[in-house]
């Protein structure tokens, strides 16, 4: 087995010829290659549901079989396990797959393999020295195709031959500086799959993190970190698209879980990439808060009011002036997202995560439960004052459990199942209803840019009392709340 490092990159097409020209590539001549794949798998998907690749290569006269894992990539970077092995045409074979585990799952379905995609493409191949490593500069172009359907392969991969991670960095740099070369993170495999299902685009919602107590702080900052950009990341199709409210909200909610966590682990993180990469993200972040709260307007809080207000002139004037700041604060992000700093901050961001070094000798459980036990805290205080709190306390008591949220979902891998459900359960139910308070704050605040009527004309008296009935609801909810045993203890 072996662990294939490596680093892709979304090239456009008239960009491939100017690569070539790159200083960095002077003098080395690639190999070309075409490469004929085609993937594995049985009717009910089983391989895919445990992201893994079975597939059969030609290249030039020469077969191999390939197992890939698919562990999730960020920042363009994936570090996948691998078994490759010499095959004979038509025939797949799992004699050099060495995990056990692995080993008896494939056999065991290998009776059952059938093609379910081919990836056909030419590849230019050139190793380049940089640093203290070699690197495969892998371009490919050419076709996924499924089913009569298919899709454009045009890419670079850089893989680490031998040598440091960071170099793999530090050469994508200096491609970045001269070409337009944007982090990817779906594998050729992944986008085959999407064309064998004929999946349509669909938002995407973060994942668990893959912890253990055998990690240090650092390892699972790291893990979560990564699972932050990874779900920023693959919305941002749908951001750039224009696309559903959803892809606006995933991804807001992305870069606050990135931020939060930032923050929870900065005890274990040099100061230096915590004030850098706390606030990296505030420009992204505040565009991506602007569309959302026009969004929850529209979608959420104007549709009671019309049913209240049946024929009402303001409320057809609010809803065509949100839809028409929706779209603006939409194109913002748009712009945000095509400007070149944008795809140099994702591989930036990466290179600073996988670059942390462990420096205090903490187990992760013991971090964990001191860190969440911190947070549990500060939101019990306000929690004892909630009926004294003012709105921009009530504010500040609403970001403060969603940070604890966000901390528990985080560690969620290290504690005890029977007691994290009913623990996350009563803190959802109470974020859900801390949130629609701030969203009839906001909304007050968003209608009064749009219409100039005094604070109690109807349509403010309408959410003025939705506001109050949901802080009556509140004290069940902090009790409830209160009432369970932390899942740390």
């Amino acid at each position: 087995m072996s662990t294939e490092i490596e680093l892709k990159l979304q090239l456009k097409p008239d960009a491939a010829g100017r690569l070539a020209e790159h200083p960095l590539l002077a003098g080395i001549a690639p190999q070309k290659q075409r490469l004929l794949n085609t993937y594995y798998d049985t009717p009910q998907l089983d391989l895919h549901a445990r992201r893994i690749a079975v597939r059969l290569r030609k290249k030039g006269w020469q077969w191999l079989c390939t197992v890939k894992s698919a562990e999730p990539a960020s920042g363009g970077l994936a570090l996948r396990s691998e078994w490759e092995a010499p095959a004979t045409p038509g025939e797949i074979a799992f004699d050099h797959v060495e995990a056990g585990d692995l080993h008896d799952f494939l056999e065991q379905r290998r009776p059952r393999l059938e093609p379910v995609f081919t990836t056909d493409f030419q590849r230019q191949v050139r190793e380049v020295p940089f640093g203290e490593s070699r690197i495969e500069l892998a371009v490919d172009r050419g076709w996924i195709e499924s089913r009569g359907r298919r899709t454009r392969i045009c890419e670079i991969e850089l893989e680490l031959l031998s040598g440091r991670i960071e170099d793999i960095f530090g050469l994508t740099r200096q491609l970045q500086a001269d070409l337009d070369l944007h982090p990817a993170i779906a594998s050729k495999a992944e986008r085959g799959y999407e064309l064998f299902l004929d999946l349509p685009p669909a938002p995407f919602r973060a994942r668990p993190a893959a912890l253990d107590e055998g990690m240090t702080p650092v390892e699972a900052f790291r893990a979560i970190a990564l699972g932050c950009l990874e779900h920023f990341q693959r919305n941002e199709a749908g951001l750039c698209a224009g696309g559903a409210a959803e892809y606006i909200h995933q991804a807001r909610v992305a870069l606050r879980r990135l931020r939060s966590a930032i923050k929870l682990f900065a005890p274990v993180l040099p100061a230096d990439f915590v004030a850098t990469y706390g606030r990296t993200w505030q420009t992204l972040a505040g565009a991506l808060g602007d569309a959302r709260n026009w969004d929850v307007l529209l979608e959420e809080t104007l549709p009671p009011i019309a049913a209240a207000f049946p024929g009402c002139r303001d409320t057809r004037r609010l809803r065509k002036e949100a839809a028409r700041r929706a779209k603006a604060a939409r194109k913002a992000i748009r712009k945000l997202l095509a400007v070149g700093e944008y795809p140099r901050l994702l591989l930036e961001f990466t290179a600073a995560v996988y670059a942390l070094g462990d420096t205090l000798p903490l187990t992760l459980s013991g971090f964990a439960h001191d860190r969440l036990a911190a947070h549990a805290r500060r939101a019990r205080k306000l929690a004892a004052r909630h009926a004294e709190l003012s709105p921009e306390e009530r504010h500040r008591m609403r970001i403060c459990f969603k940070k604890l949220r966000y901390a528990v979902e985080f560690f969620a891998p290290l504690l005890p199942a029977r007691r994290l459900k009913p623990y996350l359960a009563a803190l959802g139910q109470l974020q859900d209803e801390l949130g629609m308070i701030n969203d009839h704050v906001t909304a007050q605040a968003l209608i009064a840019e749009v219409l100039d009527h005094p604070p109690g004309a109807p349509i403010h008296g309408w959410i003025a009392g939705r506001h109050a009935l949901l802080i009556d609801e509140l004290p069940e909810s902090l009790e409830t709340w209160l009432a369970q045993r932390a899942p740390w203890r």
